[in-house]
């Protein structure tokens, strides 16, 4: 590719769309173990790109080498058209990025905190602060910009820190866990945020454990899992990887779940997902008559059903059908610590 040439793709009309990240092949070892193994990935601006993947999939390793913190073992990558090996300064200087805890001083207020991350940018003394009061306003912290950091809801906190990531706009921003450890209600309002930013044009990068949120965020997902991307597409695509036809099964007597999960197992030749709360069981079915053949098998060993449907997959459970292991369990065990 001629460097002078911006990567692009093809927008769903057909438009070549320009790419904030291009990466090609990407390696990274850590002694025996490839982290991130051969992955590929075309993200274009403006874009809210989410990845997926279990624990230790190599989600973070993948960020940390696009936010050039960790160098690659191989393949190539370019962010904001720079080249991520020829051109490290250009890329810091086109991207931003948050993590999953906020590095703030909490004896600090949530302005003082901005004007201080401002100057170290290098504004001057009024343009700091008129840029610290700019930000408080577009993230709906301006009413607590006095209070001391220490005093904000864990909501606050994750809108204060992506607010400092964001005193230079850049053209891609990081998110690691964003609404790691939030209530519902704290999630939504960094929601929002997210897709304001995306509206303003910068490109976003999400990895999270949460796959409610990256139903409703992104445009595309990459699916990840030993290193390797497994599958992408938009979250509609990702569903009809595995079909239409989904069986749910709610048990009126939980003493039963395991014969009716062995039971379906090997009537539908397939894994079989238990619901967090360990009630209902979920399993891909070829086709409706496939299904109630599967529901009269259960009833016939007297096994007691309180509920049934047939529909369309969830994308926790196209998660669990690509990698074998349920997402949001690990999201809500991290939720906890």
């Amino acid at each position: 590719m001629n460097d002078a040439t911006p990567a692009r793709a093809l927008s769903t009309v057909g438009e070549a769309v320009p790419l904030a990240i291009s990466v090609r092949g990407l390696v990274k070892h850590f002694a025996d173990v490839k982290a991130v193994d051969g992955i590929d990935l075309d993200v274009p601006r403006g874009m809210i790109f989410a990845i997926l993947g279990p624990n230790g999939a190599g989600k973070t390793t993948l960020i940390r080498i696009l936010a050039t913190l960790q160098k690659p073992d191989a393949g190539s990558a370019r962010i904001m058209d720079h080249d991520l090996a020829a051109e490290p300064h250009a890329v810091r200087g086109a991207i931003a990025m948050t993590g999953q805890f906020a590095s703030l001083d909490e004896d600090l207020t949530g302005r003082e905190n901005l004007i201080m991350l401002a100057r170290l940018w290098g504004f001057a003394g009024r343009r700091a602060k008129a840029r610290a009061d700019e930000l408080l306003a577009a993230f709906e912290l301006s009413d607590a910009a006095k209070k001391q950091v220490k005093s904000y809801s864990g909501g606050m906190r994750r809108r204060l820190d992506i607010a400092a990531s964001l005193i230079v706009t850049p053209g891609v921003l990081f998110l690691d866990e964003p609404t790691t450890g939030l209530d519902p209600k704290a999630r939504q309002g960094v929601w929002k945020m997210i897709r304001g930013l995306a509206e303003s044009g910068v490109t976003i990068l999400l990895t999270t454990q949460y796959l409610e949120e990256a139903d409703q965020l992104a445009a595309r997902i990459a699916v990840i899992d030993h290193g390797k991307k497994i599958a992408e597409g938009t979250s509609r695509e990702l569903k009809s990887t595995i079909g239409s036809g989904f069986l749910h099964v709610a048990l009126a007597d939980t003493t039963q779940l395991d014969a009716a999960e062995a039971l379906l197992a090997k009537r539908l030749n397939n894994t079989v997902q238990r619901s967090a709360e360990g009630a209902q069981l979920s399993i891909v079915a070829g086709s409706p008559k496939e299904a109630n053949e599967a529901l009269a098998a259960l009833i016939a060993e007297g096994i007691e059903l309180s509920d049934f449907s047939m529909g369309s997959p969830s994308l926790d459970e196209v998660f669990f059908a690509l990698t074998g292991q349920p997402l949001e369990d690990e999201a809500k065990e991290e939720e906890t610590r």
